[in-house]
């Protein structure tokens, strides 16, 4: 017998797929009086690439990068979690910083959520055009049941 769902995990990546996903969550959650995990990964190779130009030359500049994208992830994770405590429904939010696969895959190690949601694509390059590489990855790995969320019709 499936367990029920009480925590219910959101891949934020912030792309075109977001404010559907999340609301997707917020009622699924509302419905099944779930809780709500809102997750963003910073990826690391972007910081890396910063790093590599700007650490040595301009510390400080790198420095506020970084504090900067962390500041915009948490707020606007914060943003989301606003508009789900509107309609009743509890959450938290974890911006972490790694391949985003893998820390999707460390979070739900470390949270136990009974359910993923994420889009199909996110902000990904080219070559992943069809669906995100971090999508494809997931739904090859992930150890509970994946909800994905296409792009609304136009």
């Amino acid at each position: 017998m499936q367990k029920p769902i009480k925590k219910i995990m959101v891949a934020v990546d912030f792309s075109d797929y977001t404010e559907p996903s999340v609301a997707y969550g917020i009622t699924l959650a509302k419905q099944l009086r779930a809780s709500l995990l809102l997750v963003n990964v910073v990826n690391s190779r972007d910081i890396m690439a910063v790093e590599k130009y700007l650490a040595l030359q301009e510390p400080e500049i790198y420095r506020k990068f970084v504090d900067d994208t962390y500041a915009t992830r948490n707020d606007g994770l914060q943003k989301l979690l606003d508009q789900a405590a509107t309609q009743g429904v509890e959450g938290r939010k974890l911006v972490k910083t790694g391949m985003p696969y893998q820390e999707l895959l460390s979070t739900i190690e470390s949270e136990q959520p009974d359910l993923l949601i994420m889009g199909t694509k996110g902000r990904g390059n080219l070559a992943d055009a069809i669906i995100g590489s971090c999508a494809q990855k997931m739904y090859r790995r992930s150890p509970i049941p994946l909800l994905s969320i296409r792009p609304p019709r136009s």
